[in-house]
């Protein structure tokens, strides 16, 4: 994504009233659904078919192991406007098996960076979609519940500026100000940052966003980002809410 960008962010009450599948709850009612457990149990959570996600009610410190080392902190809003949204890795559970802390992927450098937050500090959310990008290929599949729910060509980054590699997730949706621009009618941004525009507004950030060059679907010219067509990302930006799982393969 070239910055700055003008952009019209997705409000909170529009995030939460999409619902991410079945609706914002508070993490204790998640750790009611784990019936059998040890006390201090790291449990891993989610699936291929359903993961979950984290929004902050408040500002929150990250940890690098649960209580300790604070590594960063969060706002209810990012730099954006748009509420500031987690994707959950795995859970720590306390001795009646309620959720005391949330490991989640943290939207910073460096990629793939994860920490704890207290389970009081946010909601959580159950997530049906997915995202799953083959670089190699140039081709992205949106998933929900496990299922191919369609299938697209895309244009990656060039050799000079790659798109990063690994997990990430869908961490905001935003409108440009300018529809007709190089980002057409919407970006949906996930958690990654480019390895090489390290100096760009914000740090860099990955989104998945169309275009007013179409001949650059099926290419590798981008600058980091995935440009796909408009009807496409129209689709995407619908779908794949806040907190949807988003693997990006070499």
């Amino acid at each position: 994504m070239k910055s700055p960008i003008g952009v019209v962010p997705v409000l909170a009450a529009a995030l939460r009233a999409a619902g991410c599948g079945s609706g914002w709850r508070r993490a204790g009612v998640l750790g009611a659904e784990i019936r059998h457990c040890r006390s201090g149990e790291v449990r891993p959570l989610g699936t291929a078919r359903v993961a979950y996600a984290a929004v902050a009610e408040r500002r929150l410190n990250a940890f690098r192991s649960p209580g300790r080392g604070a590594i960063a902190r969060f706002g209810t809003e990012n730099a954006n406007g748009v509420p500031t949204v987690f994707g959950i890795l795995a859970v720590k559970l306390g001795a009646t098996c309620a959720v005391r802390w949330i490991r989640v992927e943290l939207p910073q450098r460096p990629n793939g960076v994860a920490g704890w937050v207290r389970a009081q500090d946010v909601e959580v959310a159950r997530v049906h979609t997915r995202i799953v990008v083959d670089v190699s290929a140039r081709r992205l599949a949106l998933f929900r519940d496990g299922k191919a729910e369609l299938t697209t060509t895309v244009a990656v980054g060039s050799p000079a500026t790659p798109t990063p590699t690994g997990r990430y997730y869908v961490n905001q949706r935003l409108v440009p100000t300018d529809t007709t621009g190089p980002f057409g009618p919407g970006a949906v941004g996930i958690s990654a940052f480019s390895n090489v525009l390290t100096g760009w507004t914000q740090g860099g950030p990955i989104a998945i966003h169309c275009t007013n060059e179409p001949w650059s679907i099926g290419h590798a010219v981008s600058n980091g980002c995935i440009r796909v067509r408009n009807e496409v990302v129209r689709r995407i930006f619908r779908e794949a809410l806040a907190g949807t799982p988003v693997i990006i393969l070499p």
